[in-house]
């Protein structure tokens, strides 16, 4: 039996940093400045650095899009980033405290998505969770396939 478990929520906005500096001293001080305008992040991506660049992408929640918004516009006149922002998605989580000694944890909740042709946003891990950020048109049927997937045997 599973010892999985599926949880979801909603209105979360992906802010996606462009041509970014692959420094670790100037993205920390993206997310110390963030901090400070009293925004929680919840998912982090870190693309591999192209020479001096990267891609950095994160989630807050919706309602927090506003306190962010003259930073990362300051960031993008001053350091050339491009900013894509993308609100109203959800999340579904998989969550599975026996997940690092289980193989195949991944594969079923990639088939899950893959069964419903999900478009995913963004993909955060950690030893034993999965996160997936979808658009709101995928975000029910892509939860009940996870669901279902996920509570399947084998």
């Amino acid at each position: 039996m599973s010892t999985a478990t599926v949880t979801s929520s909603s209105e979360i906005t992906l802010v996606t940093l462009q041509k970014c500096p692959a420094d670790i001293s100037f993205l920390s001080g993206i997310f110390q400045k963030i901090s400070e305008l009293g925004v929680n992040i919840d998912m982090i991506s870190l693309a591999p650095a192209h020479g001096a660049f990267t891609s950095l992408s994160f989630t807050i929640a919706d309602e927090d899009l506003g306190r962010i918004l003259e930073y990362t516009s300051e960031l993008q006149e001053r350091h050339n980033i491009k900013m894509i922002v993308s609100s109203g998605n959800c999340k579904i989580s998989v969550y599975d405290p026996h997940m690092k000694n289980t193989p195949g944890v991944a594969a079923k909740v990639f088939a899950a998505a893959a069964d419903v042709s999900t478009d995913v946003r963004i993909i955060t891990t950690s030893e034993v969770e999965i996160s997936l950020l979808v658009t709101p048109a995928d975000f029910n049927e892509t939860l009940d396939a996870m669901e279902k997937k996920m509570n399947a045997e084998g």
